[in-house]
This record gives C-alpha cells, structure tokens and sequence, in this order.
C-alpha cells in the first residue's frame, strides 16, 4: 500500500492531464516587447514551453505536492498500522494452534474472527487507495486549470498561433528541436508565479 509520492505525482502522469487540457488560441493582438537581447517572437508564430520545467518550478504545482504527501503519508501509516496489527494477531493465532493451546471450537471460532478482520482490512485498504488516487487528480486537475488558465489570458495578449507542451530530456516530445527564441518557459514561469502570489495574497485580505 505504500506509494512513492514522487511516484504518485510523477511529471509523466500530470502531463498526460495536462497536455490533454491546455492548447493554444489565437488572437490579433500585438506582442509585448521584448529585452534587447532575445530575438522577439512574432504574433502568429507557434512557441512551446517545457511542461518538466513548468511541473518543477511552478509554485503552486510544489506546494501542492507538498500537501499531497502529507494527506498521503497519514494514509499510508494509518494503512500500514492495521496491516501489520492484522499480521500480529494471524502469527499469535497460528502459534498458538502449533503449540496446542486452543481447543478445536475454539480455534475455529477465533480463525472465523481472522477472516472477517482480512476482509474488513481488504475493504479499508482499498477504500483509502481510492482516497489516494482522488487526491492525486484533484491536484493534478487544480495544477492542469492553473497553467491552462494563464496559458489563454497570456497568448491572448500574445497572439501566438500555436501554443505547445514537450517534454522529455532524450528525445523531446512533441518539440524534439526548435529555435530556441521560440521556447517561452522562462516567460511562462515567470507569469505563473506571479498569479499565484497574487492569488494567495488576494486570500489573505
């Protein structure tokens, strides 16, 4: 029952989510300008970003995480607690069957007991595997509206064509080479966490 919360929130498993959610759109406004020292990228033109980058730098995705485990770590000991509880008395039972301390009605009794404690932990385990999974996709959800959230308030600014996710270190997929004026992460970061400091200090008032 244990899971790895780096497993559970793998980057390949939110991305699938969110590259299912966020797209492109268009718009006929002009760009805003640029430093002199990056090429500007026009209105039409189709940029991408790096989803890896964005799901380990965002924020909001981090302190998410952070929240998941906690939840996730409480249910995986309290699992892990009745497990072995259920294991205890299943040794205690049969050692005492080895040792001939119980009567057979006794011990029939008793291994009728067990079963019915397997069950009922069977029944909990995979109660609190599904709060697991439910958790997983909310924040996947909350993370996926977030970007693709921003991502359509900042193209409509843009203008770009096309917005587009890759991901990967070997072989990018789906941008396996592009012009690097063309890779707007660093701008999408940026106005990402920006919105999500504003949104928190717009709680706080």
């Amino acid at each position: 029952m244990k899971k790895n919360i780096a497993g559970i929130i793998a980057a390949a498993g939110v991305a699938a989510l969110i590259l299912s959610t966020i797209t492109g759109c268009n718009s006929t406004s002009a760009p805003a300008s640029g430093d002199e020292e990056k090429v500007q990228t026009p209105a039409g033109a189709i940029v991408y970003f790096d989803l890896d980058r964005v799901l380990n730098e965002y924020d909001m995705a981090n302190d998410l995480r952070s929240v998941a485990e906690t939840k996730i770590n409480s249910i995986n000991q309290e699992v892990t607690r009745r497990g072995n509880k259920l294991e205890k008395d299943s040794k205690a039972f049969q050692d005492k069957i080895n040792k001939g301390l119980m009567t057979q009605s006794v011990a029939e009794i008793q291994y009728k007991k067990l079963q019915d404690q397997q069950n009922s932990f069977n029944q909990y385990a995979a109660q609190k595997q599904q709060e697991i999974a439910e958790e997983q996709q909310v924040m996947m959800n909350q993370i996926a509206d977030a970007i693709k959230t921003f991502i359509d308030e900042f193209n409509a600014e843009k203008g770009y064509a096309m917005i587009l996710t890759t991901q990967g270190d070997i072989l990018p997929a789906p941008v396996v080479t592009a012009d690097p004026s063309l890779d707007i992460t660093d701008e999408v970061l940026e106005g990402l966490n920006a919105a999500y400091v504003k949104s928190k200090s717009e709680k706080k008032d």
